[in-house]
């Protein structure tokens, strides 16, 4: 069985934090990962060299990697170049994600080079996607996986309502496997992605942002002084 066929049907819980977050501690972040593979979990999504060092130590989960970079004068931020790219593979990530839009990139990499870095370091390659089109062109470069990560995150897709189900079943023809992935808060929306023909799906904020729940759940108390 191939790794992604390990995770056809199932979960993958992204264990990121925002900056500045108490949570944004690499011990934090691998303690919740493991959280997450003794959950259930059929794969773990990790932010930042230190933190995928971490969670490398402590789950035998398949790791999905990336690095946020911001480079002045670009857009694409997951992982935007193939250095950055090598970066999560030393890390011990198995799949790597990066951002796949038609967007500039440092350097004037492209696509194909990209994709070609992760797979000479003998990784797969998650391409982070905004629309169908993202997703064919990455695919058609090789990429091993396809996510619609980004969908709601361009300015060509700005208030997308999410989850992206309807890109999702855009997606479902195409060759490859498809990951949902953005703004699913329930199970119930787990299972709707699987059912519009997504193989695998990610859930983040909803089960490990501890800042945003709490936040929604303080916003609907009655505050006592």
């Amino acid at each position: 069985m191939s790794l992604l066929d390990g995770l056809r049907g199932g979960l993958i819980v992204s264990v990121q934090a925002w900056r500045g977050s108490a949570l944004d501690d690499a011990r934090v972040i691998a303690a919740m990962a493991r959280a997450a593979q003794d959950g259930g979990a059929v794969a773990v999504r990790v932010a930042g060299v230190e933190h995928l060092r971490a969670v490398r130590e402590r789950v035998a989960l398949p790791i999905v990697g990336l690095i946020k970079r911001e480079y002045p004068g670009f857009e694409p931020y997951i992982t935007p170049t193939r250095a950055d790219a090598r970066a999560v593979i030393d890390a011990g990530a198995e799949i790597v994600a990066f951002d796949a839009t038609a967007r500039r990139r440092p350097g004037d990499e492209t696509l194909a080079d990209l994709i070609d870095s992760i797979h000479s370091g003998g990784r797969l390659a998650l391409a982070d996607c905004a629309t169908a089109a993202d997703a064919a062109a990455a695919l058609t470069n090789g990429a091993d996986a396809v996510a619609t990560t980004l969908c709601g995150y361009t300015p060509q897709t700005k208030g997308h309502p999410l989850p992206a189900l309807d890109l999702v079943r855009e997606l479902a023809p195409l060759a490859g496997f498809k990951v949902c992935e953005g703004g699913i808060r329930s199970p119930s929306e787990v299972r709707a992605a699987l059912d519009a023909g997504a193989d695998a799906v990610v859930v983040g904020t909803a089960i490990t942002n501890v800042d945003w729940l709490v936040r929604e759940f303080a916003g609907s108390a009655d505050r006592v002084s």
